[in-house]
C-alpha cells in the first residue's frame, strides 16, 4: 500500500484504533472524517464467519435501504409489451429488447442495474460476458429476473442494493452519502444487518458477524462494536 497523505493521517488521529465504537458514535465519526471537496459515500465492511468456497456458505442477498443511497440509479430493463410499459411508468430509464442488447454489445453501459423478464433472458443471456464481470447480470436469486419488472424498478429506485461475500467472507456495501444525517445512516446499517441475519447459512457455527467497519470513500476505517450493534436491531 502506498503512503497515506497528510489529510488521511490527520483524520486517522481522531479515531482510537483500539476501540470499538457503538454504531451511532461510529456514524458520527464517519461524518466528521469526511471532508473532501466532493460528497463522499459512506461504506461498510462486514466480516462474516463463513467459508465462501464451501457450497452453502456463500452469502448473497438484496435489501432495500429505507433511506436510499442518495443518488439517482439508472435502470435498464429488458421487457416487451405491457411489462415494458409498466416498467417505464415505474421510472425505468431504458426499456427495450434486442435493440438494447445491441447497444450493450457495442460497448454502451450507462446504467447502474439491469432487470429482465423471464422471457427476455434469452436475449440477455448473450450479454453474460459483458454484464457478468461488472456485477450487472440479472439473476433470479437477487430478484432482477422478474415478470413484474415495474416492482423491481421501484425497489431499485428506492435504494435496493445487492450484496455478496467476497473470497475472504467480507460484505462490502454503500450505506448512503456523508451528507445524510446520523439517524438515516444508522437506519440503513440496521436494515443491512437484519438482511444478513435472515440469509445466515444454517451451517455456520458460533458467532456469525465477526466485525463491522465504517468509513467514508476517502476516510479511515472505524471499528464498530458488533454486539451493541446487534442489540439495537
Amino acid at each position: 500500500m502506498g503512503r497515506r497523505g497528510k489529510r488521511y493521517l490527520l483524520l486517522k488521529k481522531k479515531i482510537d484504533k483500539n476501540k470499538l465504537y457503538v454504531a451511532m458514535d461510529a456514524v458520527k465519526l464517519v461524518k466528521e472524517t469526511s471532508n473532501c471537496k466532493f460528497e463522499e459515500s459512506v461504506e461498510v465492511a462486514i466480516c462474516l464467519n463463513v467459508k465462501p468456497k464451501t457450497k452453502g456458505e456463500r452469502v448473497r442477498g438484496t435489501v432495500v435501504l429505507p433511506q436510499g443511497l442518495g443518488k439517482k440509479i439508472k435502470v435498464a430493463v429488458f421487457a416487451e409489451g405491457d411489462e415494458a410499459e409498466r416498467a417505464k411508468e415505474a421510472g425505468a430509464d431504458y426499456v427495450d429488447g434486442e435493440e438494447l442488447a445491441k447497444r450493450i454489445e457495442a460497448g454502451w453501459l450507462e446504467f447502474d442495474a439491469v432487470v429482465s423478464t423471464t422471457r427476455m433472458m434469452r436475449v440477455v443471456a448473450k450479454l453474460g460476458r459483458i454484464l457478468g464481470p461488472k456485477g450487472l447480470m440479472p439473476s433470479p436469486k437477487v430478484g432482477t429476473v422478474s415478470d413484474n419488472p415495474a416492482r423491481v424498478v421501484e425497489e431499485l429506485k428506492k435504494g435496493k442494493i445487492e450484496y455478496r461475500s467476497d473470497a475472504t467472507g467480507v460484505i462490502h456495501a454503500a450505506l448512503g452519502r456523508a451528507s445524510f444525517n446520523e439517524e438515516a445512516l444508522l437506519d440503513n446499517l440496521k436494515a443491512l444487518l437484519r438482511s444478513l441475519i435472515e440469509v445466515k447459512p444454517s451451517t455456520v457455527k458460533g458467532r456469525y458477524i465477526k466485525g463491522i467497519s465504517l468509513c467514508s470513500s476517502m476516510g479511515p476505517g472505524i471499528g464498530v462494536n458488533v454486539q451493541k450493534a446487534l442489540e439495537i436491531l
